[in-house]
């Protein structure tokens, strides 16, 4: 388990030593991570990159760094290159499901071997995605998986990994790649890693147009989907909907009905 006090300290500490409130970004490294720890009398964190991640997406930063924000954006932390990190405000840090969007049933076609011996949610979630043809239904188009976790090199970036990677095509043959990420359990969807999968893209798959879109299970078993783009230089939402997959008979006639009516 992470040692999450140490995490904040750390964090809280090099967010202060850049000035973090009379800036809205700034650039640090890993081993400043280590650094930090010892001048603070600490002993060091036993994975470096837990602690990044763990505030990209499972809890937020210490409250003394999040008002420090300009209105209305948010502090992230996202990858400046190879061992290297930038402190940025941006308008979107975490993907949460709007809580209030309708429900769509969808036929359960995840076979049953492979929904009993699912590894972990993240592994369920984008093999149902998968067998199920959401990415397809959602974005409407034919998508094909392509690579699961892409593990490369992104200019300026450094190392990234997408979850899963789909090439698509739509009714007048224009072509499509699209990077999927997924999170379950506690984790939370993030910007930051959006940012990241169209950076990739852009390098890996130049003449393919980027639809990016990300996963997350909701309660009930329930299926977020978003699709992202760039807006103004900012991850923005496009559209979202919530796919819970059932037996085909439970969907009743009523439902298919007012489904045909939207």
């Amino acid at each position: 388990m992470p040692d999450l006090p140490l995490y904040d300290a750390i964090i809280l500490r090099i967010f202060k030593n850049h000035g973090g409130p009379r800036k809205v970004d700034f650039e640090f490294d890993r081993e400043e991570l280590v650094s930090v720890a010892a001048k603070l009398g600490l002993r060091n964190p036993k994975n470096l990159g837990d602690l990044i991640y763990t505030f990209r997406y499972r809890k937020s930063l210490p409250e003394d760094i999040l008002l420090t924000a300009q209105k209305g954006l948010q502090w992230i932390i996202e990858p400046a290159g190879r061992a290297k990190y930038r402190f940025r405000q941006a308008a979107v840090s975490r993907l949460v499901p709007n809580a209030d969007l309708v429900v769509i049933k969808i036929p359960d076609a995840t076979p049953e071997i492979i929904a009993a011996n699912a590894l972990n949610d993240e592994q369920a979630l984008l093999a149902k995605l998968r067998y199920n043809r959401l990415i397809d239904i959602f974005l409407g188009i034919t998508g094909y998986a392509l690579q699961s976790h892409l593990r490369t090199s992104v200019a300026g970036m450094g190392q990234i990994e997408i979850d899963e990677v789909y090439v698509g095509v739509n009714r007048t043959g224009q072509q499509f790649v699209i990077p999927v990420q997924a999170k379950g359990g506690s984790d939370q969807l993030s910007a930051i890693q959006t940012r990241q999968d169209i950076a990739c893209c852009a390098e890996k798959f130049a003449s393919l147009q980027c639809r990016p879109v990300s996963a997350q299970f909701m309660p009930e078993d329930t299926i977020a989907l978003f699709e992202l783009v760039v807006q103004d230089g900012e991850i923005r939402i496009a559209d979202e909907k919530h796919y819970k997959l059932v037996p085909a008979d439970q969907i009743t006639a009523e439902e298919l009905q007012s489904y045909s009516e939207r």
